[in-house]
């Protein structure tokens, strides 16, 4: 996800609060958080990241959370979900991990109620669909290039019907 949403910085409230919960902006990391409709939980790294962990870690002034696909001894390199570039992060980048997320959830102060369950980050299902998005990665790849390279064919030839 590319930024999140309020002025305080993510940094201060993990120091402060040992959590931050606010929901994100931007669909690099659908279809697992949706933009402006999922709240997720942050918390600071205890030691080094793992393979599939979702980092939060700031790229200049925004905030970016996206998943670890390899680490290397001194990095990471990193990928959203809807995305196809990959992106190197050392550790001094990372400001915390999302440790869970919540769907839909109705009002964001209740999000340790009752009425709102985390989506379990160890369960089958979740593992089984960061396995499926990291699989899959290259038929995702060549079906974007593919589309791209459709739609410029296509404006290419509208452009040149209109002369």
């Amino acid at each position: 996800m590319n930024q999140f949403e309020g002025n305080a910085k993510i940094e201060d409230v993990l120091e402060d609060q040992v959590f931050y919960a606010g929901s994100t902006c931007g669909v690099s990391m659908y279809p697992m958080l949706r933009h402006r409709r999922d709240t997720i939980v942050i918390k600071p790294v205890e030691g080094r990241l793992k393979k599939y962990d979702v980092p939060l870690y700031k790229d200049n002034e925004r905030y970016v959370l996206h998943r670890v696909i390899k680490v290397l001894p001194d990095a990471y390199i990193i990928r959203g979900d809807n995305c196809i570039n990959k992106e190197y992060v050392t550790d001094d980048m990372v400001i915390g991990k999302l440790e869970e997320f919540y769907r839909n959830p109705k009002d964001v102060s209740k999000i340790k109620g009752a009425d709102a369950k985390p989506v379990n980050m160890n369960g089958f299902k979740y593992k089984l669909y960061v396995r499926v998005m990291h699989y899959s990665f290259p038929i995702r790849f060549m079906y974007r290039k593919c589309r791209n390279l459709l739609g410029r064919i296509k404006r290419k030839i509208k452009g040149e019907q209109m002369r």
